[in-house]
């Protein structure tokens, strides 16, 4: 070896053995400085907080902290805890335990158009939507994302053509579900953008999302443009019986759920998507594949062990089974008679009409009872109802994120029951 290469190489080995002596000496002599841990400071980090053991420390995380009486009370998003009273008297229905050798191959089934998917997952949800009779799964290839956006951005992706001019233009109906816009144009695809309210766009290539029941408000929605070259993505997240009336088996081309909305377990990260065309869910699995070489083994057998409690409480009609959809049905038309009367004490706001139909699934007619409220502040000197609640400590989303009047805000129905009374408190207090 060349002499100078040796030196080089002695130099080197000099100077990073010397580094920690450095940053000791500089760690003794500036121990506030920003950025710098002292070993003290290490040690409080990982230790658990006073009067905590080291189990209760170690526990898994249960979310949102508990509020009081003068809690900010934050309903701007759709997070399910409102279900969690459900699963606490299921015992151990949707309990699983996973051995430490199981799920750790990429590979689930290799004969599977989507591969990475557990075949207890696929089995649980077509057993599920043919239990709910809410969409056909018959003829139709189900695959599963991480959350129902990952889906949906695998939709977009499988239904622009690469080879086209321009992008292709994505619509929906205002008021839109406020993510679309940005999940569209958040990484500036060359394939796809967002174009805007669908009511007033302009020509034959695009890609309609159709949300029904509609996130912010509801509303049963079907698709209002039709061109040979437009297709048409239906996000079905809340076509569940607990937030509405359950009408007819849709069976769209493609047709995207969560288990967040269906059955509260938001943390699990887990959607599918029932496809028609084997191409387009080829494509979609690409995508996820290129996103995230597939979607946790783990969180999908939790979801199938979930759907399956759900599925097996309407089992032969034993009413003295736990029943999800009872439970949530009976939880929503309380918790909007308590906002109705909320808002008709107070004189300031509206709320859209409540509807009534025939629902398959229950047999009976019942009330559309969404997971979100379409909340109108009527009074005069208000035009900002966002900025109005948060002034007194109520977090919801404004309309302008909707495509809408920023008069209107979307209120979350599924938070737990001690926030959600306050809030029921504090709006039938404004006036």
């Amino acid at each position: 070896m060349p002499l100078w290469r040796v030196f080089i190489f002695v130099s080197v080995a000099l100077n990073v053995a010397a580094l920690p002596l450095l940053l000791h000496q500089y760690i003794v002599s500036h121990p506030h400085h920003p950025g710098v841990i002292s070993p003290d400071q290490q040690h409080h980090a990982c230790a658990p907080p006073p009067g905590t053991s080291g189990a209760a420390a170690r526990a898994p995380s249960t979310g949102k902290p508990s509020v009081t009486s003068d809690s900010v009370i934050n309903l701007d998003h759709g997070d399910p805890t409102m279900f969690e009273a459900f699963w606490r008297e299921t015992g151990d229905a949707a309990e699983l335990v996973i051995p430490g050798w199981q799920t750790m191959s990429y590979f689930s089934d290799v004969g599977n158009v989507c591969w990475f998917m557990e075949p207890p997952f696929d089995q649980q949800v077509r057993r599920l939507h043919r239990t709910v009779g809410n969409a056909a799964v018959d003829g139709y290839h189900v695959l599963v994302g991480t959350g129902s956006t990952q889906l949906f951005m695998a939709a977009l992706y499988a239904l622009s053509p690469a080879d086209a001019a321009e992008p292709t233009s994505v619509v929906s109906t205002a008021p839109y579900y406020s993510s679309y816009p940005a999940v569209t144009d958040f990484l500036r695809s060359g394939l796809f953008r967002w174009a805007g309210d669908a009511n007033s766009f302009v020509g034959d290539a695009y890609i309609e999302l159709v949300c029904s029941p509609n996130n912010p408000d509801g509303a049963i929605r079907d698709a209002v443009l039709s061109s040979g070259a437009g297709k048409a993505v239906h996000d079905l997240a809340y076509y569940w019986p607990q937030y509405t009336p359950i009408t007819r088996r849709a069976d769209h081309d493609i047709m995207l759920f969560t288990v967040s909305k269906s059955t509260g377990h938001a943390g699990t990260r887990i959607g599918w998507a029932l496809v028609k065309d084997r191409e387009v869910a080829r494509r979609m699995t690409k995508f996820v594949e290129l996103n995230t070489i597939g979607v946790s083994k783990d969180s999908q057998l939790r979801a199938a062990k979930v759907l399956s409690a759900v599925s097996d409480g309407y089992v032969d009609g034993d009413a003295s089974r736990h029943r999800l959809f009872d439970f949530g049905r009976r939880k929503m038309v309380e918790r909007w008679r308590m906002l109705r009367e909320a808002a008709a004490a107070s004189g300031i706001f509206s709320l859209p009409a409540e509807t009534s139909v025939r629902c398959n699934f229950a047999n009976e007619t019942a009330a559309n009872n969404p997971a979100f409220a379409w909340l109108r502040c009527d009074r005069e000197d208000v035009e900002d109802c966002a900025g109005f609640l948060r002034g007194h400590k109520i977090l919801t989303r404004s309309g302008n994120q909707f495509g809408a009047d920023p008069r209107y805000v979307r209120v979350s129905m599924l938070d737990r029951d001690d926030a959600y009374d306050i809030f029921i408190r504090r709006l039938a207090s404004l006036k």
